[in-house]
This record gives C-alpha cells, structure tokens and sequence, in this order.
C-alpha cells in the first residue's frame, strides 16, 4: 500500500487513476482546485473512511504546493509517492495572436513550474520514505511537436527535461520517476481539439491501469518513459 498525491484528479486522467488506486486500497491526498467538485461523488471522502482526503491546489501558487504536501503528511502521516496529472492545453501557434500573449506564460506555469514546485515540496518525504515514486503525465508532445500547438509542445518539452532531472537528483536516494507521453487520450480537453474519433483515442480508464501497474514493479524495473499511441507515428 502506497501514500499518494495526486494532482489534477477532478476530471480525465487523474480522476480515472485516482478511482483505480483507491478501489486497490491505497491512500490518497487528492490536491485539486475545486475540492467541492468532488463532494457527492466516487471521490467524496466521506464514502472513504480515512482512505482519501482533499486539499485546495493550484498549480500556479508555489505555496500551495507546501500546503498540500502538508496536507497528505497530516492526513496520512507519511507520502512516498507522486502523481502529476495537473497540466492545461492551449492552442498557441508559434506566430500567436497579441490575443494570445498571455498563453505562453500560462502553460509555462501551469505545465512546468506546477510540477516543479511541487517536486521539490515533496521531495525530503520521497526521499525518507525509501521507496519514492514519481509518475508525471508528460504527453507524447514532449516527444515531437505537431500541428500549430508551439506553446504547448514546449511546456511538454520542458516538463521531459524536469523529469530527466528529477531521475538523476532522486536515482541514488531510492526515488524513481516515469514519464509517461500518451497521445490523444479521451478527455474533454483531448475532444475539444482532435479530430479523432473519442472510442479511438486511448482511454482514461487504461491509463490508469498503466499507472497502477507501475507502482507494483520492484525499483529495479520501472522504465523512465512510457509512450502510449492511439494511433501510428513514424
């Protein structure tokens, strides 16, 4: 049994790896925007006993990072693991818009300083746990960059190199980290953007599978990357 936080767990991705992991009997702080959301739900704590628990989270506020490390250590009294599922998309061409100006520091913050920050407040609790794991939802575009998605592909670029940064600080303290690069996932934010069918697309649901099967792997076998393509890419 693993102590968890997760961020991003209110909708797609995260909600789906959340569910998975709290039905397998893991503990769970999930950090999220709107705890409310949650309430009334499969993710209400209420339906959970001391299983799970809520912390207000926003990606770009360095102290609610603190804060909801804080908070997964109150509740549970320990975090060995974490899971980075907050990231937002948008659609910033390499020539954007004035309309547009404010977007590339958005998914900057949002994509690279959220993970960072959050990082670095969990990390001497990875760390004295002796079993840290991190998993980061990077995105096949952190691989390759296509269509008119600038901005976006280079908040994903970014984010790989914080994962391979975040491999070599954490690979003699125990801690390991998987970067995992889907490609068009069926989420609300994947549909209001591909053209692909949603039963094309990989589903949250297999994902999370993903995820929880790499939590079971000894730490001499967890890959770094992970690719998952719905589709062919040469």
């Amino acid at each position: 049994m693993r102590t968890i936080l997760i961020t991003g767990a209110s909708r797609g991705i995260g909600r789906s790896i959340a569910t998975l992991l709290l039905s397998q009997g893991h503990h769970l702080c999930l950090a999220v925007r709107d705890p409310e959301r949650l309430r009334n739900t499969g993710l209400d704590p209420h339906l959970h006993g001391d299983a799970l628990s809520l912390c207000r989270y926003d990606a770009r506020d360095p102290e609610d990072a603190e804060r909801a490390v804080q908070a997964v250590q109150q509740a549970f009294g320990a975090l060995d693991t974490l899971i980075h599922c907050a990231g937002i998309l948008r659609n910033t061409p390499l020539l954007f818009s004035d309309a547009q100006s404010d977007e590339p520091d958005e998914l900057w913050s949002v994509n690279v300083k959220g993970p960072w920050w959050l990082t670095r407040a969990a990390w001497p609790a990875l760390v004295a746990s002796q079993k840290g794991r991190i998993q980061v939802l990077v995105s096949m575009s952190g691989k390759r960059c296509k269509g008119k998605l600038a901005g976006y592909s280079a908040s994903k670029f970014a984010l790989m190199g914080l994962c391979q940064a975040m491999r070599n600080e954490g690979w003699d303290q125990g801690i390991r980290v998987t970067a995992i690069c889907p490609g068009w996932v069926n989420t609300d934010m994947a549909r209001a953007t591909s053209p692909l069918a949603p039963e094309l697309m990989t589903q949250p649901g297999d994902l999370a599978t993903l995820c929880a099967n790499l939590l079971n792997l000894p730490t001499s076998a967890v890959p770094f990357e992970l690719s998952v393509n719905a589709t062919f890419e040469s």
